[in-house]
């Protein structure tokens, strides 16, 4: 395959997404050998997927290796350059939907031993612990937020390339920290794509999407990105 930022943006959104939702998998569902192991499994396996997937879009062509929407919209607003905004955007919802595939497909035989639908949604996208929807939107422009300051102080101070184990460790201390509410999507792309794969996809056993809700981990994220750049 020919480098090049698209792909980068596609293949590593794939990476993170497959890799961190199927750590939830493996925590929710019924069989496997993962089951019950809890949320500290779930938070370390996320941050390390994104420290994976920055490393794949990097090798792939995109130095940027925003792997998220909401990053993307607020690096263009603190740029001023847009024109890459809707190839990433574009590259990461296809990429996160390809990973959401890929994971239903490793864990197969489990949907179907699996007979909470609630839990089945889980692995694809976010969900409130306590339904309050102020709460709930800010805690995702909280998250994101950081994300970004985060992600920009890391990127603006950092000379010895070690960035992605860096970004890697603050989405782990997100999880940890800002997690237990809505489940920190802080990522667009890896509610929004998973979510239509939930919805497409002949899962057995499986309930609502939840469409409801779905507006908050898009719109949370994305106002949370963009008002961290107001700080650079």
């Amino acid at each position: 395959m020919t480098p090049s930022p698209f792909l980068g943006e596609l293949l590593g959104t794939f990476v993170l997404i497959f890799l961190g939702e199927s750590v939830v998998a493996n925590v929710l569902l019924k069989g496997t050998k993962g089951h019950n192991s809890g949320l500290i499994v779930i938070t370390t396996a996320w941050g390390l997927a994104v420290m994976m997937g920055v490393f794949v879009s990097q090798k792939f062509g995109s130095q940027d290796a925003h792997l998220n929407p909401a990053l993307t919209i607020a690096f263009a607003l603190k740029s001023g350059d847009w024109s890459s905004v809707l190839p990433y955007i574009t590259a990461q919802m296809i990429g996160g939907f390809l990973g959401a595939v890929s994971t239903w497909l490793f864990y197969y035989p489990h949907w179907a031993v699996t007979e909470d639908k609630g839990a089945k949604l889980a692995v694809f996208s976010t969900g409130p612990a306590i339904k309050h929807t102020p709460s709930n939107l800010f805690g995702e422009l909280a998250g994101t937020f950081i994300l970004f300051v985060g992600v920009s102080s890391i990127y603006a101070s950092d000379g010895s390339g070690l960035s992605p184990y860096l970004v890697g460790m603050l989405v782990w201390v997100i999880g940890n920290a800002l997690g237990g509410t809505t489940g920190y999507a802080i990522n667009p792309a890896r509610d929004l794509a998973p979510r239509i794969a939930h919805a497409i996809l002949p899962i057995a056993g499986k309930g609502s999407s939840d469409w409801s809700y779905a507006w908050i981990p898009v719109i949370g994220p994305i106002l949370g990105a963009v008002l961290g750049t107001f700080l650079f």
